[in-house]
């Protein structure tokens, strides 16, 4: 597994990978751009600042993964409650949704950019910036893994049920997934912090 991620001069991390993690890594990413969809990019012709005043939908997804991705802003236990949610849905989920796929595609890209070593291995460097978006990335696909998972919050510590599953059980590569991008998002911040 990958090591963990190493503040570098500058705000920046670096992170050791061998193949087979890139490979998963820019899987999951590309998987999690297909999930969130292609942005709306202004037609041909079409004014380019209209694009930027356009409505987004007000319903929350159906999609188990995408809902959480998405969550309801006011939640959901009245009418006045998902009345506003919806209002708010309906002026900030494509803002959302453009941010999310730049995360994701920061991601791919940097993984592309990487060139392993004849061991296999290779050493992923990222600047600050660069670095916000794997940690909105990481968030983002463990949020999706664990919605797939059905992971509560009470299931999250090391007393799940998850953390016992046979290596027969369809589940466990993705339970193993779900651990390995929780560890790499931990590192991660913590060589974000001051």
């Amino acid at each position: 597994m990958a090591g963990p991620f190493q503040a570098t001069p500058g705000g920046g991390a670096a992170v050791a990978l061998d193949e087979v993690e890139i490979s998963i890594l820019r899987s999951l990413a590309v998987q999690l751009l297909e999930l969130i969809g292609p942005g709306d990019e202004p037609a041909d012709g079409e004014d380019p600042l209209a694009a930027l005043f356009a409505e987004g939908p007000s319903e929350p997804p159906a999609d188990a993964a995408l809902a959480r991705l998405f969550p309801q802003a006011y939640g959901d236990e009245d009418k006045e409650a998902r009345e506003a949610s919806a209002e708010f849905r309906r002026f900030t989920e494509l803002d959302l949704r453009a941010r999310k796929r730049e995360d994701a595609l920061v991601v791919v890209r940097t993984l592309d950019a990487v060139r392993p070593g004849p061991d296999g291995g290779a050493v992923l460097a990222l600047d600050t910036e660069d670095s916000r978006h794997w940690l909105g990335a990481l968030n983002d696909l463990r949020l999706t893994i664990g919605a797939r998972l059905e992971v509560s919050e009470e299931e999250e510590g090391e007393e799940s049920p998850l953390y016992r599953l046979p290596d027969t059980d369809p589940r466990k590569p993705m339970v193993m997934a779900y651990l390995w991008l929780g560890g790499l998002q931990e590192t991660l911040v913590e060589t974000m912090m001051p």
